[in-house]
């Protein structure tokens, strides 16, 4: 800490906070430049990224279009990503999207506990811009932007280069649907996705919607569904499946019969694909509060330890699993979160 008091919603303990990626390079860097019409440091940015980022690019003949496809593909993949553990960014404005494909300036970012697809988080965000269910297509909004700042790179014809832009960008789409429909799968046992899987998982999105079912909890009961007895199960004693998914649990079953798949097999897939403990927003309200009122460090420790291996269940932690009563949820973030 620093030692200084700073002001937010009272005053609060200054800290430095340092933040790692594989580098800060964001969409908005190449948009500062290229506002400035300064397409030197736009090249130069640009070369940056290929030589630290993405060499395969830099072999291409045309290695600024092959740049653009390869930064679409990171966040097509990232994004599939945050959606299907129920992660919210909240700020998916281009200066906090990195060009390498990783997360970062997700201050008031925040983990779904129920499911709604229109879920947001941050205090912000009073339309709903960067709602849950919008992110694939703002990260999509964020990649043209990209094109654009480096259209002057990818061919001195301006149609042509719009072209090679267009060309790049429409992968996204299907990027971020093969990756997300295979993470989807997987976390409901199958090795593939397909027709049959994506309109079961479809239909599970829909019933978690309409019963107001917890987004983690739910994943990781199914997966119990398929557990050996003696196996400790997060969910048997903390969450159960609403009557309403008994037919969809039937159809869930017949398939992975149809698909030759093992209870034993789809169980290991599931646990490996479904945390058991997220950073539940309670849990780190209350962590934030015991640091700094009372400079308990308790709860925060414990929660490093378990989201540091976030997919194992262990008894002893299971009141940081627990969603959070109606008196315990967080509705807003903050970036001071």
């Amino acid at each position: 800490t620093t030692g200084e008091r700073v002001v937010r919603e009272s005053f609060l303990p200054g800290a430095i906070l340092t933040r790692v990626a594989s580098s800060h390079i964001r969409i908005g860097t190449f948009q500062f430049f290229s506002a400035q019409q300064d397409s030197a440091s736009v090249q130069a940015l640009a070369d940056y990224v290929i030589d630290r980022h993405y060499p395969e690019a830099g072999e291409s003949s045309e290695p600024y279009s092959a740049l653009l496809a390869c930064v679409v593909k990171a966040q097509a993949r990232l994004i599939a990503q945050w959606m299907a553990v129920g992660f919210i960014h909240g700020v998916m404005n281009t200066d906090n999207m990195l060009v390498c494909g990783e997360t970062v300036d997700y201050g008031p970012c925040a983990f779904m506990d129920v499911y709604h697809p229109q879920k947001v988080f941050s205090s912000i965000d009073t339309q709903g811009r960067y709602a849950y269910a919008n992110q694939p297509d703002i990260g999509h909004w964020n990649l043209s932007w990209l094109a654009q700042a480096l259209l002057p790179l990818m061919d001195d014809v301006e149609a042509e280069a719009i072209n090679k832009a267009q060309a790049a960008l429409g992968a996204y789409a299907t990027v971020f649907g093969e990756t997300y429909q295979g993470l989807m799968a997987a976390k409901l046992g199958f090795a593939t996705a397909s027709v049959e899987v994506n309109q079961l998982f479809s239909e599970l999105l829909e019933l978690m919607a309409e019963q107001a079912c917890d987004y983690t909890l739910t994943f990781r009961a199914l997966g119990d569904q398929l557990a050996p007895d003696q196996e400790a199960k997060l969910a048997a004693t903390i969450f159960t499946l609403p009557p309403a998914f008994q037919p969809w649990l039937q159809n869930w079953r017949q398939l992975l019969a149809q698909d030759n798949i093992d209870t034993a097999t789809a169980h290991a897939t599931m646990v490996g694909k479904n945390p058991a403990f997220i950073p539940r927003n309670h849990q780190i309200e209350a962590a934030i509060e015991e640091a700094t009122r009372q400079q308990d460090f308790t709860r925060f420790h414990r929660l490093v330890d378990v989201l540091a291996k976030p997919f194992t269940y262990s008894e002893e932690n299971q009141d940081l699993a627990i969603a959070p009563t109606a008196d315990e949820e967080v509705k807003a973030t903050f970036c001071g979160t």
